[in-house]
């Protein structure tokens, strides 16, 4: 029987991988702690450095978060399929909560200070990245975590669901991207061209969220590294299915 065996072996180089992947996720966190605090005077709510929270939040949230989120379906191979989908839900959601304190963020700075919003590239892209994102996790909690969704419904949307999901994990880095560009531009214009120490550690931040993005997508897109199904999982599936579209498990 099932019951005695062990779970199967985790396939060759996906630990490191994912270890790369986390090493470089701290990384990225504390280059941009480094950035703000050594550069920027640090981050506060209620003050003049409001608009510090923006960056930070949006790289915890909307990059490091959410490519964790990302992952839990390679990291947790062998775990209870419902528990697995919980913890992907919530990590997003996690992630949405903690981009959403950095858009009210810079929202209120810009308004205290007199800065018109949403005509950069930037803001454009961020917001569009946020706004899908919303509606990617509102989406995916209806159609995987709440029953109700029909098998062959769930079936037609999965593939929609994990495209726009990594599509929008690219958009949020690329977004982040833009943030430091325009950040750089406006802090440090005239010196900017001289190589100056801000300079260089921002580009080197903006290394850090490309190489972040292309060892998760390379994890995410190897195809031995996929999560298999489990014995329970199939035989469960077969009687969703039977249950949902009145077919039989071996039709």
């Amino acid at each position: 029987s099932m019951d005695g065996a062990a779970p199967p072996a985790r396939p060759a180089g996906l630990s490191a991988y994912v270890a790369v992947s986390q090493a470089l996720g701290l990384t990225l966190l504390l280059t941009t702690g480094a950035w703000l605090g050594r550069y920027r005077g640090g981050v506060a709510w209620h003050s003049a450095l409001q608009l510090n929270v923006h960056p930070l939040c949006m790289v915890l949230g909307m990059v490091f978060l959410q490519g964790d989120a990302l992952l839990v379906y390679r990291v947790f191979r062998n775990e209870a399929k419902r528990s697995t989908k919980a913890l992907h839900a919530l990590l997003h959601g996690l992630a949405l909560l903690i981009a959403l304190i950095g858009i009210i963020a810079v929202f209120e700075s810009h308004r205290s200070k007199g800065i018109p919003n949403m005509y950069s590239l930037h803001s454009w892209c961020g917001m569009a990245a946020f706004v899908l994102y919303l509606l990617q996790w509102l989406l995916g909690c209806a159609f995987f975590l709440f029953p109700g969704a029909s098998f062959s419904l769930r079936g037609r949307y999965k593939p929609q669901h994990i495209f726009i999901g990594v599509a929008l994990f690219a958009l949020s880095i690329a977004a982040c991207l833009l943030g430091i560009t325009e950040m750089l531009l406006f802090n440090i214009r005239d010196s900017y061209s001289r190589f100056v120490p801000e300079g260089v550690l921002a580009n080197t931040l903006g290394v850090l969220l490309v190489a972040f993005g292309l060892v998760v997508g390379y994890v995410l897109t190897r195809d031995e590294w996929k999560r298999p199904p489990l014995a329970e999982e199939l035989a469960l599936s077969m009687d969703f299915k039977t249950l949902t579209e009145g077919e039989s498990p071996g039709g």
